[in-house]
């Protein structure tokens, strides 16, 4: 695990090559399987392929969101509001735990922060709850960009870790 968690970098650049539906069935899986408080499974996952709807959830934000201009899939992540209060901590794992998993099959991701963002037009939630017909009670946690690499990034090596940000017992 401690290897996959080094060689998993944010990608930005993807090939055209689309994404196989076994691989995709696998993603989908382990977004299922995520962990979520008191296991209420508010957490759910919207799968885009459609290109030109790729290309909308793009329009969505500001800035931050280049991967989705090559990616040949998305994947939105969102938590029932109603059903659970941890709806943003457990759709962050389920969004984690997705990016492992693209890297595990050889594909890139990139995680595009949606809630709390605002595009040139207004909310960023707000809008992608308009494309993808998102009922108002799930909020909008991230986008992942996902597909083949088209960029090569080095896995973090040992002296990049900052053991510095580590405390036993008590803040030093």
């Amino acid at each position: 695990m401690l290897e996959l968690l080094k060689t998993r970098r944010s990608v930005r650049a993807y090939k055209e090559d689309k994404v196989e539906q076994e691989k995709v069935e696998k993603l989908i899986k382990s977004a299922l399987i995520s962990p979520t408080s008191m296991n209420k499974k508010e957490v759910e996952i919207i799968v885009v392929e459609d290109k030109e709807t790729i290309l909308k959830l793009e329009q969505c934000k500001k800035m931050g969101t280049m991967g989705l201009l090559t990616a040949p899939l998305a994947m939105v992540v969102i938590g029932d509001k109603e059903k659970s209060d941890a709806w943003i901590e457990d759709a962050a794992i389920t969004s984690i735990i997705l990016q492992m998993e693209a890297e595990d099959l050889g594909l890139g991701s990139c995680w595009i922060q949606m809630r709390g963002r605002q595009s040139e037009t207004g909310d960023s939630e707000a809008e992608i709850r308009e494309l993808l017909n998102i009922p108002s009670n799930y909020g909008v946690l991230s986008v992942l960009s996902i597909g083949y690499k088209n960029e090569v990034k080095e896995a973090y090596e040992d002296p990049c870790i900052k053991e510095a940000r580590v405390h036993y017992n008590k803040y030093i």
